[in-house]
């Protein structure tokens, strides 16, 4: 049974930091290139920042560049959101994702922790 679960969510105020992790269990976790997207009230869901599965390229979305800093652990089968500089428009629910391509598209998602930024 495949699992992604997040943490490190929270209350933090304006210009603060947070780190989310996602724990990985019931896959290969090197075999699959994992992202952190975030859903807020009444607005889509939206990709924050993707890494490659050895973890050697990413990318990100323009508004979390600069602050934001996507990294994995293949060892510990955990990927890592470092949120730096935060501000009130990034209060979402956070989650991570899981995809590989054997064939066909397999595609996992976690539960979501949810991050608030509020004074």
């Amino acid at each position: 049974q495949v699992q992604l679960v997040e943490s490190g969510g929270g209350l933090v105020q304006p210009g603060g930091s947070l780190r989310l992790s996602c724990v990985v269990s019931g896959l290969t976790f090197s075999e699959y290139a994992m992202s952190w997207h975030r859903q807020a009230p009444g607005k889509q869901r939206e990709l924050l920042a993707r890494i490659t599965k050895a973890g050697d390229n990413s990318l990100y979305a323009d508004s979390v560049k600069g602050r934001f800093t996507i990294s994995r652990d293949n060892a510990k089968n955990t990927v890592y959101l470092q949120m730096n500089t935060l501000k009130p428009e990034d209060t979402a629910v956070y989650y991570c994702k899981a995809v590989a391509i054997k064939g066909r598209s397999l595609i996992y998602w976690g539960q979501g922790t949810q991050v608030t930024v509020s004074s």
